[in-house]
């Protein structure tokens, strides 16, 4: 009994030394806006280091494989959007990991709004126009850097029948040169990094993917009321953590996660990046992944009509 008390205490004053973040995506995008915000309010709590580690590319599975073989110590977690945890199976052939099994949400921080952008010069209106505009020339193309915006822009093409092709980069930033120069004709883009550069002048936003306007660019149209009946898409990201990872710390982490959206700065930070609270406990998060690869994407990916890459 002994032993186990001592071992349960050890666990609950985790974190004893520093604690790294993996993320998917370059340092600057959307993705490690906001995980940044959240390592540096983990760091004012538990007075320790937290490390984000940027292991961009591969649509967010280099990082995701990172910490599926990771110790399950508490001191390597992966912050990622459902698309990759669900999304990822249905759309790439071979993972040589598999999410759901090696991989549990601690919690659940927030959902993301994206936009759709194109070239800052561009005279277009709104999404009829971008229609209108590709339907009548040919070699269309549009960009993506994950898989939540590959499905977002599929599914906005089936349901305009825009002609386009995908094109993967590795980075958000790749893609806003070809954007901003020609490149693309299009791309459906996290608002967490749109949403500053819309600001800027350094993209056009022509609509949301929400089934409402997003507070940080509030003149910005959904989907649904710009040629795309219907359409309400949003992804929410969660802290996850291999396998295995002792409970005591799984609750201590799901806790600091809880503080730290309980934050009075934290709902207008997440708001003028594009973003709204969303806290789900791990137990919650895993039961609605459960309804997401049940339910939800793979009639989404047979809608879009998306090959598995």
């Amino acid at each position: 009994m002994m032993a186990v008390a001592g071992q349960s205490l050890a666990q609950t004053a985790w974190p004893e030394k520093p604690v790294r973040i993996t993320i998917g995506f370059a340092a600057g995008s959307g993705a490690d806006i906001l995980t940044r915000y959240y390592a540096r309010k983990l760091e004012d709590l538990t007075k320790q280091s937290w490390i984000v580690d940027n292991k961009a590319g591969a649509s967010g599975n280099i990082a995701t494989r990172t910490v599926t073989t990771a110790a399950p110590d508490g001191y390597n977690l992966l912050f990622l959007a459902n698309s990759g945890i669900v999304g990822s199976k249905f759309l790439f052939k071979d993972l040589p990991f598999d999410t759901m099994k090696e991989l549990r949400p601690v919690a659940s921080f927030a959902a993301i709004i994206f936009v759709l952008v194109v070239d800052p010069k561009s005279e277009l209106k709104n999404v009829t126009e971008l229609a209108v505009k590709m339907k009548a020339k040919k070699d269309n193309l549009f960009g993506y850097t994950n898989p939540t915006g590959l499905l977002a822009s599929e599914s906005i093409k089936m349901i305009t029948g825009l002609p386009a092709k995908s094109v993967p980069y590795k980075t958000t930033a790749d893609a806003m040169r070809d954007i901003q120069q020609g490149g693309i004709d299009f791309m459906v883009m996290d608002g967490t990094f749109a949403t500053q550069q819309i600001k800027q002048n350094q993209l056009k936003a022509l609509a949301v993917t929400t089934g409402e306007r997003m507070a940080a660019l509030p003149d910005i149209p959904p989907l649904k009321d710009s040629g795309v009946p219907g359409f309400d898409f949003s992804p929410w990201w969660s802290v996850y953590a291999p396998t295995g990872t002792p409970q005591p710390i799984m609750d201590k982490l799901e806790g600091l996660i809880k503080q730290i959206n309980a934050m009075p700065e934290t709902k207008p930070f997440l708001e003028s990046v594009g973003s709204v609270p969303l806290f789900l406990t791990g137990k919650e998060a895993y039961e609605k992944l459960q309804k997401e690869e049940k339910d939800v994407w793979p009639p989404l990916v047979k809608a879009a009509a998306i090959e598995p890459q």
